[in-house]
């Protein structure tokens, strides 16, 4: 039997895609296996959100050649499309394969030709749609319900990358819902670039797919991965409060809480506007006595924007402070070829960048740890997940909070209600 090994970098709409591309290998008689000396194949799903993405791809793809010389490398995802080039001239690599080919890498990788080639790697072309969800997990799959993405941010290469907001219709996302149920999955996290601008190809909306997806047998809990402020929507909000299996648990991006940088960065709201979005969550999805506990906001913040000054860094510190998420997902600016942002000569210096980065991960702690002791004492319900070292296993409550108990395999893949 032929062995093949998937390595996904970057986000979980990529871990989605990974997943299936494994599915669609094992149906040609593959199987999969870690990185290793005796793997035939190595397939790799790349990220490019940074230069630092772009480097650990290409350090792995010499190390994986220096493990397994004669394996067949496949390279796909957001940095094959954008600099497919640069990777085919890494030695070890046989096949690249862009973002609208990816759902012929399977025929393409078991193509006979022996020599390196590069699949549909120009940037306008990337206008398939590659449904995909993950599987192998007990308790939870990542379901792609959108790719691509029309706001043009002046940091992301991710239009690029991905190409326009486009998605596949309402029944036939169903129809994949199902197929997760029926293996025993109970939970699905939306995923797409960006989730919220769903129905941009098809007429639908966001909402005529929660509802849609809401009434999935088997499925017992949903999350949406990532949205931004703008898409989600009051009547939205008000529908998740009415008694539905969406969970109070959001990943919204600022990226800054100063009005002239996100203007400079071509966002589509202002730091007053942000702020009143959680307000009004908060105020559709929590009781008063919960407030600021109940709802998980993990949210994105990029640190040292071209032009971000001190002031302009204390305002988004401010703000967070104001908003008080769960979490933070912090990013230093990264400069990309091709994007408005790079080309300013205002750049901000890396130790600053470094240091404000630090400040933030100390705030994004700070808030964490105070939201987790809000929250003890109270009842939950936990789907546990797998073991964990020392004989515990672990879970996660609808507000995204991480449980441990004593091992107990009867309540793996189970939601439990205890005490936090």
């Amino acid at each position: 039997m032929s062995k093949a090994a998937f390595i996904t970098l970057g986000c979980k709409l990529n871990f989605s895609e990974t997943s299936t591309l494994a599915r669609q290998f094992a149906a040609q008689g593959f199987e999969e296996v870690p990185p290793g000396p005796d793997v035939d194949i190595v397939v790799i799903n790349t990220c490019s959100v940074t230069e630092h993405a772009d480097k650990k791809c290409r350090n792995l793809i010499r190390r994986l050649h220096k493990q397994a010389p004669k394996a067949k490398i496949a390279v796909t995802g957001c940095y094959a499309q954008l600099k497919p080039q640069e990777i085919l001239a890494i030695e070890g690599v046989d096949l690249v394969v862009g973002a609208d080919r990816k759902g012929d890498l399977v025929r393409l990788a078991l193509n006979p030709e022996g020599e390196k080639r590069g699949y549909s790697c120009e940037i306008n072309e990337v206008e398939s749609f590659f449904p995909a969800y993950s599987s192998g997990e007990r308790t939870r799959s990542f379901l792609k319900v959108q790719d691509g993405c029309d706001y043009h941010c002046a940091y992301c290469t991710v239009p690029l990358a991905r190409g326009n907001s486009r998605n596949i219709p309402i029944p036939a996302i169903v129809a994949q819902a199902r197929e997760i149920a029926a293996q025993g999955i109970i939970e699905v996290v939306l995923t797409g670039v960006n989730t919220g601008d769903f129905g941009k190809t098809t007429g639908e909306s966001f909402l005529d797919l929660l509802k849609a997806l809401n009434d999935v047998p088997g499925i017992e809990r949903y999350r949406i991965s990532s949205i931004e402020p703008n898409l989600l929507t009051e009547e939205i909000l008000r529908w998740i409060a009415g008694g539905t299996k969406f969970l109070p648990h959001f990943h919204i991006p600022i990226q800054s809480g100063c009005d002239r940088t996100l203007k400079a960065m071509h966002r589509r709201y202002t730091a007053a506007q942000f702020e009143e979005k959680i307000a009004l969550i908060r105020d559709i999805l929590e009781k008063p006595e919960e407030r600021c506990t109940r709802v998980f906001f993990g949210i994105d913040v990029i640190v040292g924007f071209p032009g971000e000054t001190e002031e302009d860094f204390e305002a988004t510190y401010q703000l967070l402070e104001r908003v008080r998420p769960a979490f933070l997902h912090i990013f230093p600016y990264s400069r990309r070829a091709g994007t408005p942002a790079a080309g300013r000569p205002d750049q901000v210096q890396e130790s600053v960048k470094t240091e404000r980065v630090a400040r933030l991960e100390a705030l994004s702690d700070r808030l964490h740890a105070a939201f987790t002791a809000a929250n003890i004492g109270r009842k939950a319900h936990v789907l546990f997940e797998s073991t964990v070292k020392g004989g515990k296993m672990f879970g996660y409550t609808e507000n995204y909070l991480r449980v441990e108990r004593p091992y107990d395999k009867a309540l793996i893949g189970k939601i439990v209600e205890l005490t936090v």
